[in-house]
């Protein structure tokens, strides 16, 4: 089984990048699962047609009682990807990273990986602060690599910094690894010099440079990837080749 967790600033694109890379996953015949582990809970919306998966900690608060069977919580969506969205507490109130362990909890009790036997599992974990709870799909064994998605912007590649140090405190545990950098391209100025100094600082490899896309933009407005929408598109063949070196473990 695959195991990646996908981390980076808040609106980076971390969701576009694990939704497509899902998608890319299941075409070439892999049984995937995707894990938002943000509070927005919009990491999988546009594997499911624009329609939004209620998350794990509403449906907790809503009933609560924890469900009985993965189909209470969870939902197909292209390409058969398994999507679950762990959300968040009541704005302002408890720790998100909380409601993470919670979601783990949960899923572990359910005995997702055993029932669904997954091929690949995706994590989508919002990564400006780097706590206990964000820090559960590196730290519990859930994850064996983590790809680190910037751009060349400041805010970002401080984001990506703090990342990395909190996935290599964990490193002599045995813990998931960095394994590269996933460039997604804002287009500013000197962004590919920029990243790449980071890369060589930090002794990371870019493995993937997404093209800022007006292809994604427009079909993402239809609840689609870009690898559902037109899987010929040069933007769909990054995601592609991207997923295919993971599954051959050249990244």
């Amino acid at each position: 089984m695959l195991k990646i967790a996908i981390y980076g600033k808040g609106g980076i694109g971390k969701s576009t990048i694990t939704s497509n890379l899902a998608a890319a996953f299941a075409v070439q015949g892999h049984r995937v699962i995707q894990i938002g582990c943000d509070p927005k809970a919009d990491s999988t919306i546009n594997l499911l047609g624009g329609e939004p998966l209620q998350p794990v900690m509403n449906y907790l608060r809503e009933t609560d009682d924890d469900p009985q069977s993965l189909d209470e919580i969870s939902r197909e969506g292209f390409g058969g990807v398994l999507c679950i969205e762990t959300g968040g507490p009541t704005p302002g109130l408890g720790c998100a990273g909380r409601g993470i362990i919670a979601t783990f909890n949960l899923l572990e009790d359910l005995r997702l990986f055993e029932t669904w036997q997954p091929d690949v599992v995706l994590y989508d974990v919002l990564g400006d602060v780097v706590c206990g709870g964000f820090a559960a799909p590196i730290r519990e064994g859930y994850a064996e690599k983590v790809l680190i998605v910037t751009s060349g912007e400041k805010m970002a590649l401080y984001a990506a910094n703090n990342i990395n140090t909190a996935v290599a405190n964990f490193e002599d545990r045995g813990y998931a690894r960095v394994a590269g950098i996933v460039l997604n391209q804002r287009n500013v100025v000197g962004e590919d010099e920029k990243v790449q100094a980071f890369a060589r600082e930090h002794n990371l490899p870019i493995v993937a440079r997404i093209p800022r896309s007006d292809d994604i933009t427009r079909f993402e407005d239809q609840g689609m990837t870009v690898i559902e929408g037109d899987p010929s598109l040069p933007v769909s063949a990054c995601f592609l080749s991207l997923a295919e070196r993971l599954w051959n473990g050249e990244v």
